[in-house]
């Protein structure tokens, strides 16, 4: 059993993100950080978990029990529903419905943020490498 923690950060809304993650299990642990599009925190999450998928795919974890956590409502309950109206949650609900029947059991339950400061901490931290990112490439254009 895997039990995996996402949170993702951005700046302005929309603007850079960046995604945390953290997979916990018996004789595993990873912190990972995520570059993540420009967009809404909303988009943000929603891309985080899709990334989440790739990468536990990704290193054939697909085929543990996994019990994945979120602090976002929207993500958690328009995975929950299977379904969204927003246009813009639709390309990141299509890909993670074809990734999913990819697990053997997975689990995406909603928890509070006072419960998900690891991942939160990573998001930060990616987000910060992203910022850094365009502060480079633009100081470069001024030159």
């Amino acid at each position: 059993m895997l039990r995996v923690y996402i949170d993702a950060s951005t700046k302005g809304n929309p603007g850079p993100s960046g995604g945390g993650i953290i997979i916990l299990g018996e004789n595993r642990y990873e912190q990972l950080t995520v570059p993540l599009s420009d967009g809404s925190n909303h988009e943000a999450e929603f891309e985080v978990f899709l990334k989440t998928l790739e990468i536990l795919k990704e290193k054939a974890l697909n085929t543990e029990t996994i019990f994945c956590y979120s602090d976002s409502k929207t993500l958690v309950s328009t995975i929950d529903k299977n379904f969204t109206t927003n246009e813009l949650f639709q390309p990141y609900l299509s890909a993670i419905q074809a990734l999913l029947p990819a697990f053997s059991l997975f689990l995406l339950q909603w928890i509070p943020e006072s419960k998900n400061k690891g991942a939160d901490n990573l998001a930060r931290q990616a987000l910060k490498k992203q910022l850094k990112q365009i502060k480079k490439y633009t100081a470069n254009d001024e030159v």
